[in-house]
């Protein structure tokens, strides 16, 4: 079997999708987490970006151990020396340096020549090697440059230092043919090709960006960039879960193999997506809630008499629990233990009491417990709200027809102060959001409110996820109840907490015209 090495760019391409930053406690959360899954390289970052990237680049350098962490720098002084003062901490550091290579962007983004274009990739790399003995260099929009030259700058990007040389498909135009072609031409024509590892990263704007990866591994690709759940620019990058579950389910075809724990992919998989805010569909290959599901009568007949005859995978090794397990409020916190150590999540001791105790809770409210609404609430436990300055104490609603829906809503701050207070609004919701504004002090604007089932049945639980914006700078939040709009208060509060943990308040007036708009 043949070693492909796992690069994952979550952190950095996969941040760049539109609303789904993360602030450098997420970050670092992501990063244990993906050095968890096996992979062999976190790209965590482009460091001249902004402060905020490079401060989350250094610290997973520092603190992360395992993986080879990675930052990218464009091919110039300024951000190359910025990537090697963020990852000088790393134990096994590398400098990923790129620089436009097709016509179209030589002619209309760089107005370089393709002289020019070599020069400033031998001195990018030649910059970077100084630094650090593992280098990559991409030549960005490889997949339309023109053959001959896309060889030559490859191969004065080796004789400079270059160890991996990445060929990007940028805008998602390659289709797997080409792909294959493409790397058969350059590991037939560059005479220097054997001392790097050959690399490749696809875009999904076609919908082929992992066919396209495997393609490239067909070829004789040794490295795949990829993302959890495909997030990146536009349509996504591509997807690690899907292309590394490929590989080991048709490694008969491939005979390639990968150090990912596939067991770790859906926990990471809904990890990241708690953090960006990006669900993942229910229909999503290899970690969507409908990956493993089987309605038609046919299906589910075969899948009694014999798994393989409808899944070419088994749920458990992805991290899926085989069956949906049924939990009441009689079991008690070993059982609840070894279920949530079984659905590929670790948590400490005051996390488990914690979840416990909103488990016995919603063991009061619901005849069973199913792993969804485990899974829901070690979310909502490991989702950052670790200084939980606002609590929710007790709220009552009314609504109906003739009259307008008031909320009664008591905090507390800090376990000691608590306030109440009244507020009416368009609906429950609304009034909801009203009441914590006015204790709380912090006016912002409803940016995106989502509400969905952590489970089925009537009394499943309800998960909101909102984004918030407060003073230019946008705050995730979530909340799960049985209840809808304590879910929305407690998403609310998740986020106000957020908030709170970074910065000191102004609190004024409460506005007069509604901020949900």
């Amino acid at each position: 079997m043949r070693r492909i090495i796992i690069f994952d760019t979550t952190l950095r391409d996969g941040e760049q999708s539109p609303g789904a930053s993360m602030n450098l406690n997420e970050k670092l959360e992501v990063a244990q987490a993906l050095a968890e899954l096996g992979v062999d390289v976190i790209e965590a970052g482009f460091p001249i970006a902004s402060p905020g990237d490079f401060a989350a680049v250094r610290e997973i350098a520092n603190t992360v151990r395992g993986p080879t962490i990675c930052g990218l720098a464009r091919c110039n002084t300024a951000d190359i020396e910025r990537a090697w003062e963020a990852l000088k901490g790393a134990t096994r550091p590398r400098i990923h340096v790129f620089l436009a290579t097709s016509a179209i962007h030589r002619e209309f983004k760089l107005r370089m020549t393709q002289e020019e274009i070599v020069a400033r990739a031998v001195q990018g790399v030649q910059l970077a090697a100084k630094y650090c003995d593992d280098i990559e260099f991409s030549p960005e929009d490889a997949a339309r440059t023109e053959h001959d030259f896309l060889c030559r700058v490859v191969e004065a990007a080796i004789d400079a230092g270059a160890t991996t040389i990445n060929i990007p498909d940028t805008v998602g135009y390659a289709v797997p043919s080409e792909m294959y072609d493409r790397f058969r031409m350059l590991l037939n024509r560059v005479p220097n090709i054997d001392r790097c590892v050959l690399s490749v990263h696809c875009h999904d704007d076609l919908g082929l960006a992992v066919a396209n990866s495997l393609a490239a591994v067909e070829a004789g690709c040794g490295q795949i960039e990829c993302t959890i759940n495909g997030i990146g620019e536009r349509a996504g990058n591509c997807a690690l879960e899907e292309v590394v579950m490929a590989l080991r389910t048709r490694s008969d075809h491939y005979q390639c193999e990968t150090a990912i724990n596939t067991k770790r992919l859906v926990p990471t998989s809904r990890l990241v997506s708690k953090v960006t805010g990006l669900e993942v569909q229910r229909n999503k290959a290899i970690v969507g809630r409908n990956a493993f599901a089987h309605e038609s009568g046919i299906h589910q007949d075969g899948m009694l008499k014999e798994p393989s005859t409808y899944e070419i995978m088994r749920p458990e090794d992805v991290g899926f629990a085989k069956t949906d397990l049924v939990l009441g409020k009689h079991s008690g916190r070993a059982a609840l233990s070894d279920r949530i150590r079984a659905l590929g999540f670790s948590l400490t001791a005051e996390q488990l009491q914690h979840v416990f105790e909103q488990f016995k809770q919603l063991a009061d409210k619901k005849k069973s417990i199913y792993d969804g609404d485990i899974v829901a609430l070690v979310q909502q436990e490991i989702s950052g709200q670790a200084d939980e300055a606002w609590r929710l104490v007790r709220f009552d609603v009314t609504s109906g027809t003739g009259h307008p829906p008031r909320v009664s809503l008591t905090l507390s701050h800090r376990g000691n102060e608590v306030s109440e207070e009244v507020a009416q609004g368009d609906g429950p919701i609304d009034a909801a959001f009203w009441a914590v504004e006015k204790i709380t002090g912090y006016h912002v604007v409803c940016k995106d409110f989502r509400v969905r089932s952590a489970t089925l049945g009537r009394d499943a639980q309800g998960e909101v996820q909102l984004e918030i914006e407060h003073e230019g700078q946008t705050i995730r939040g979530t909340g799960v109840s049985t209840d809808t709009v304590e879910a929305t208060i407690l998403a609310m509060l998740n986020a106000i907490n957020r908030i709170e943990q970074s910065a000191t308040p102004t609190k004024e007036a409460a506005p007069s015209t509604s901020p949900r708009q």
